[in-house]
């Protein structure tokens, strides 16, 4: 025993001192002999089960379930046709009890958040079922309408109000629209609450410029228009048959009370003085000009323009400063009551008159939504800026309006509220983690920390914005920090405590220098913003790039931001993926407009080039921005590389071959024999060798985008096959192809060559 025992201390002592025998000899051998790679595989695989472990950790489902309510909207929008209503509710339904039933197993996080989805496709459904209306599909004139005036907005150059119609008499059309958006000159739009007979032109809701752009029509259907026009007559204001009913009347005393506001505001301001502080205040933004409205997106200040979390946060933060400092200054009530949750209180009533004077937009009630979930957590003791504050914000807007999640006003909000909780629970802590007496520490006292401070969020919002950004309007801001920096302490410190006081100092006509006040900070901001717009490289353009990259991108932004561990990296590497992706796209080489009267084609520079039969500005504008060009619809460079006459157009492509717009049945002939593709709001000849877009498929498919591709061109419409959605229903199918169409290279034959029967196939 006394021979084992010395033995096992010599061991023991060979081995360095370490005590215990631990591995055995022959376990330590075979551990020896096993790959080192395989020992850090373990590890590593050991150490990301601690990682999710922890992810999962309790108290980090909530903001998850948000994400998982909105991937199920978004599915929903993704649907080619409509879903069965009753077939989503019950999915949801029977997911949400498996859910329930499975709390207590393993399984109950994936159950939750497949839940979540099911309920974020069934709550989709049921607010399109729940706004359903009649969508007009073809344009009509001269129609009589008569109705009750919801909203107006005043415009740079014209007005616009909306009108819900209790009659409607259009020849050919035996529908019934409920609401419809009508433009008028300036100056002549109708009182909100009035009752009105007029005439009017209609349009159907104006549906995406090109494949893969923004699809205004869906945010018409869901605000409850089914049509746009313009006023062709004179505007009579006349009795009402009917009560406009309560709703109408709440719109027309906030209105009236947005017009006063606009008005004591012009009585001290002009131009764009008066359109931006009318618009910080009410939430109306159209009067402002194009120079300065387009300046504001290239230096990035443009979030100012839409009232949003700074702005709720600001209104919200010096009213709880200033009744806080008033209830201070009164003897023994600071000590005795809870002058903090009275404060809270006051500020959330603030939030709340602000919210329904600017109008409630998108970002303006997930602003609401979350300020007052912070107020709220101030007047009960606790926590308030968390990820589960912005969870429920997130859960609240989208339970409200589902649409929303396809909005960039939601989009970029929310991506940019993301990043700042993030680095207030998580960045900003590490960094002003130093003692006292550091560099950091007397830095601080010379105002340095809130200078990092706002240049750390102006950082972070705007890298989170970017994707949605370059993705709805194809640009990214390279100077946006600089901008903030300059001008967000400005309208923090100045601009907005002045305009808040000024409202309310305007019911006891003490306004007047509060407006002028405010003037002064406008005028610092447009100077700020006019300075970096004109900085070389200001003007960040990002051709379109699908949505594949955007969701990509969002995953990233997700897991960078709600992630702990340092799983939260990979979101880094999916962002890195997302913008290889976007700029991996490749552009079309020939775009069609949806009524056939514009066709640009690629040329051999690279560039669109413009066949045009009637002008159409913004629709150039969104094309050129979509291809990354910098140039307007008036540069005259459009039309390099085009022949035209009284006939028609035709231009050599950058492939080779020929693309004519043929005006006359006579221009067709000699299109079909040397053209490879002829756009023609006429019926070509039966023996047509070149293929034929005419207005058949066009109002079919909306407008359609062709790229090159080794096989031929591919074609990619608006509105492909098997679509059908409320807010662009499917048109009635006419006779011949409506389907993608490929065609082969050689369907744009080379210039002078006569193309064959056998080139000119079209195959589905």
């Amino acid at each position: 025993m006394a021979a084992r025992a010395g033995s096992r201390h010599r061991t023991q002592g060979n081995a360095g001192g370490v005590a215990g025998t631990w591995p055995p000899r022959g376990a330590a051998q075979g551990a020896a002999l096993a790959p080192s790679g395989s020992r850090a595989w373990s590890s590593f695989l050991e150490r990301l089960r601690a990682w999710v472990r922890a992810e999962a950790g309790a108290g980090r489902l909530l903001p998850w379930v948000s994400v998982a309510f909105g991937v199920g909207i978004a599915l929903y929008f993704t649907a080619s046709h409509e879903p069965v209503l009753s077939v989503s509710v019950t999915a949801a339904l029977a997911l949400g009890a498996a859910a329930f039933l499975l709390r207590r197993s393993r399984f109950f996080v994936a159950a939750v958040l497949t839940a979540a989805m099911a309920a974020g496709f069934a709550a989709a459904g049921l607010r399109t079922a729940h706004v359903g209306h009649t969508v007009l599909a073809r344009p009509l004139y001269s129609v009589s309408l008569s109705g009750f005036v919801e909203s107006r907005d005043i415009r740079e150059r014209t007005d616009r109000f909306v009108l819900r119609l209790t009659q409607m008499e259009a020849p050919r059309f035996s529908g019934r629209l409920d609401r419809v958006r009508l433009s008028v000159r300036k100056g002549t739009a109708p009182e909100v609450g009035s009752f009105v007979e007029l005439k009017a032109r209609l349009q159907p809701p104006l549906a995406p410029l090109r494949p893969g752009s923004y699809d205004f029509s869906r945010d018409l259907f869901f605000q409850g228009i089914g049509a746009s026009g313009f006023v062709t007559g004179a505007i009579k204001t006349t009795e009402p048959p009917e009560s406009g009913g309560l709703v109408l009347r709440y719109a027309a005393v906030m209105q009236g009370l947005r017009d006063a506001i606009d008005a004591r505001i012009r009585s001290r301001l002009d131009g764009d003085e008066r359109a931006i502080a009318t618009a910080l205040l009410t939430g109306r933004r159209d009067a402002i000009t194009t120079p300065v409205n387009d300046a504001m997106f290239i230096s990035g200040l443009g979030h100012v323009l839409s009232i949003s979390g700074y702005h709720m946060a600001v209104v919200a933060g010096v009213v709880f400063f200033l009744v806080r400092a008033l209830l201070a200054l009164i003897p023994g009530l600071s000590v005795s009551a809870p002058v903090k949750k009275w404060a809270a209180a006051a500020a959330l009533g603030a939030a709340t008159f602000y919210l329904l004077l600017s109008g409630a937009e998108v970002a303006t009630q997930r602003s609401f939504f979350m300020t007052a979930v912070v107020l709220i957590a101030v007047m009960v003791d606790r926590r308030a800026i968390t990820f589960r504050t912005l969870a429920v914000a997130a859960l609240i807007v989208l339970m409200m309006a589902p649409e929303a999640l396809v909005h960039p006003s939601f989009q970029m909000s929310f991506a940019a509220t993301l990043g700042l909780v993030a680095l207030v629970q998580i960045g900003m802590p590490k960094l002003f983690a130093t003692p006292d007496h550091s560099t950091t520490a007397r830095v601080a006292l010379w105002g340095g920390r809130e200078v990092v401070t706002l240049l750390l969020a102006s950082l972070v919002a705007g890298l989170a914005t970017t994707p949605y950004a370059a993705f709805h309007f194809h640009r990214i801001t390279p100077y946006g920090v600089l901008a903030n920096l300059a001008a967000m302490p400005v309208v923090s410190a100045l601009v907005m405590p002045a305009g808040l006081l000024g409202l309310a100092a305007m019911p006891f006509g003490l306004d007047g220098l509060l407006w002028w006040l405010m003037g002064i900070g406008i005028d610092w901001m447009i100077v700020v913003t006019e300075w970096v717009a004109a900085l070389p490289g200001a003007i960040g353009r990002m051709a379109a790039f699908g949505t594949g990259p955007l969701i990509a991108a969002s995953c990233g932004i997700v897991l960078i931001g709600l992630l702990r561990t340092p799983l939260r990296w990979s979101g880094a590497l999916v962002l890195a993926v997302s913008i290889v992706w976007a700029l991996a796209v490749t552009q079309p080489d020939i775009l069609i407009s949806g009524d056939g009267h514009n066709v640009a084609v690629r040329g051999k520079d690279g560039r669109l080039h413009l066949m045009r039969t009637a002008k159409d500005a913004f629709l150039v504008k969104e094309w050129l921005a979509a291809d990354a060009d910098a140039r307007d619809a008036a540069d005259v460079s459009l039309t390099d590389g085009v022949s035209c006459d009284e006939a028609g157009c035709v231009m050599e492509a950058a492939g080779g071959g020929f693309v004519a717009q043929a005006l006359r049945g006579d221009a067709l002939a000699d299109d079909c024999e040397r053209a490879g593709l002829v756009v023609t709001a006429g019926q070509p000849p039966a023996d047509c060798r070149a293929h034929v877009i005419d207005l058949g498929p066009l109002r079919r498919q909306g407008a359609l985008a062709l790229r090159r591709e080794a096989d031929g061109l591919v074609l990619d419409a608006v509105r492909p096959r098997g679509f059908d959605r409320p807010w662009a229903p499917a048109a009635e199918s006419d006779a011949g192809n409506d389907g993608s169409i490929i065609l082969r290279p050689s369907a744009l034959p080379a210039k002078d060559a006569t193309p064959s029967e056998a080139d000119l196939q079209v195959e589905e």
